[in-house]
């Protein structure tokens, strides 16, 4: 289960997934810890291109599946904890206004930000393309 703290676990949980999904041909637009402060909860937010055109469903069965295979890296998260999103979501394109890592993972901590007035609490980015 995920906390209201973004532990090391979580972002080392994060950043091995990512890397996972990259090497099995999935690599996400971006990908982030985004703290959610209504829900008081972190999600990890997987933005890829499939979400919009083909659904989430088989998306998340993918990351299901991966998460099987890595459960030793992947004992702090769960998929309860992963949001996918199109890449053109309103927070994705909000914070690419911002922020721009090209396709690497990247370790970008971005707290206590307002960008076109909107106000981003916490999230630590991993890419952002």
């Amino acid at each position: 289960m995920v906390e209201a703290h973004l532990t090391k676990e979580m972002i080392d949980a994060g950043a091995a997934l990512v890397r996972e999904l990259d090497e099995r041909g999935i690599q996400p637009d971006a990908a982030l810890w985004l703290y959610f402060p209504d829900l008081q909860t972190w999600k990890l937010v997987i933005a890829q291109v499939k979400v919009g055109s083909e659904g989430p469903k088989q998306l998340y069965r993918q990351i299901q599946e991966l998460m099987g295979e890595l459960s030793q890296q992947m004992h702090e998260i769960s998929l309860d904890d992963i949001t996918l999103s199109k890449p053109d979501a309103p927070i994705i394109s909000l914070l690419r206004m911002a922020i721009h890592t090209g396709p690497g993972v990247s370790g970008i901590r971005f707290k206590d930000n307002v960008i076109n007035g909107t106000v981003i609490e916490d999230a630590f980015i991993y890419r952002l393309n």
